[in-house]
Order: structure tokens, then C-alpha cells, then sequence
């Protein structure tokens, strides 16, 4: 078994985690090797709660990034490819109707 279970995890793959992750997700995301994330839980000091389902932990992702320090999602400025298309078109129309003489 490999010290670790795959490289730290980024900061935009970590905005992208679901609701709820597994341990060697959450040892990825602190930087520590799946056998230490157990160890830590069996110690009772693990660095975000934790949550026992059936006979496997689940780390709670809000949880985690929050102990990582990340409050809140960022907001991007640039709008995606989708929404610029939506707001051209909107924007089109928004024009066109304004021309129509009263």
C-alpha cells in the first residue's frame, strides 16, 4: 500500500467534491496517508467531524472544507460559455424591442 492515495487534492477539485466524501478522499484533501486518517479517527482527533455509515466513514464535505479554511464557494466574475450565449440573446432581444416605435 502506497503511503498515500494519490496526490494532494487541488483547490478547484475540491469545489467540485459531492456532499459527502470517503476517508482516503478526505486524508487526500488534508495531505495525510489513509492508515493516519484512520488512526486519527480511532484517536478521536481527526481535524473535521466524521461520520460512521454501516462499517465506513464518511466525511461530510462542508465540514471538510471548512476545516481546510474554504468558508465559501468563489464567485466567478466571467460568466461561463453558456450564460454569455443566453445574455447575447437577451441582450438581442432586449435591443429589438426597445426599436419598435411606439
Amino acid at each position: 500500500m502506497s503511503a498515500r492515495s494519490g496526490p494532494p487534492l487541488g483547490f478547484a477539485e475540491a469545489l467540485d467534491l459531492p456532499l459527502i466524501v470517503d476517508l482516503r478522499t478526505a486524508a487526500r484533501a488534508f495531505g495525510i496517508c489513509p492508515a493516519t486518517a484512520y488512526k486519527l479517527i480511532r484517536l478521536g482527533t481527526f481535524p473535521c467531524p466524521v461520520l460512521r455509515v454501516g462499517g465506513r466513514y464518511r466525511i461530510p464535505t462542508a465540514y471538510l472544507l471548512r476545516t481546510l479554511g474554504i468558508e465559501e464557494r468563489p464567485v466567478y466574475a466571467v460568466p461561463l460559455e453558456d450564460d454569455e450565449e443566453s445574455a447575447a440573446q437577451s441582450h438581442d432581444a432586449h435591443v429589438r424591442a426597445s426599436e419598435v416605435p411606439a
